[in-house]
């Protein structure tokens, strides 16, 4: 594994957008999410998209759960939440609008609604073991 790290096939972050909502500031918490690197964007009225194919767009996710001493506790939730060759994970919308990435167990932990990324991947065990390597 690269210091990239793993190999993914693509990586999506989803949010609603609700009309009291201005959609900039959702974008900009979406963004910081995936940090430096390539993507495309699909802005709906109700929905923003971004898909990358780079796994440079974990590299902050990577980052942010070794720094901030919740590896283990963000394991468990992977693998709980595991979906075949999918991992899909709910990040705090205002958490991340602060720079801060939080998982989130449910979506009712983000009052605005929570950024929902999927992260699809040929090794889904390497890639959580890369997320949360101590």
């Amino acid at each position: 594994m690269s210091d990239q790290g793993p190999h993914v096939r693509s990586v999506g972050l989803r949010a609603t957008v609700s009309a009291s909502e201005d959609p900039t500031k959702v974008l900009d918490a979406m963004r910081a999410v995936l940090g430096d690197c390539e993507y495309s964007v699909e802005e709906r009225p109700d929905f923003i998209r971004l898909r990358s194919s780079s796994p440079r767009c974990l590299l902050k996710l990577h980052d942010q759960l070794r720094d901030r001493h919740v590896r283990d506790a963000a394991r468990r939730l992977m693998l709980a939440s595991l979906e075949g060759d999918v991992l899909p994970l709910r990040l705090n919308r205002q958490a991340a609008a602060a720079g801060v990435l939080a998982l989130c167990t449910s979506a009712i932990e983000s009052p605005l609604g929570p950024i929902n990324m999927e992260v699809e991947t040929d090794s889904p065990q390497q890639l959580i073991d890369w997320l949360t390597a101590h």
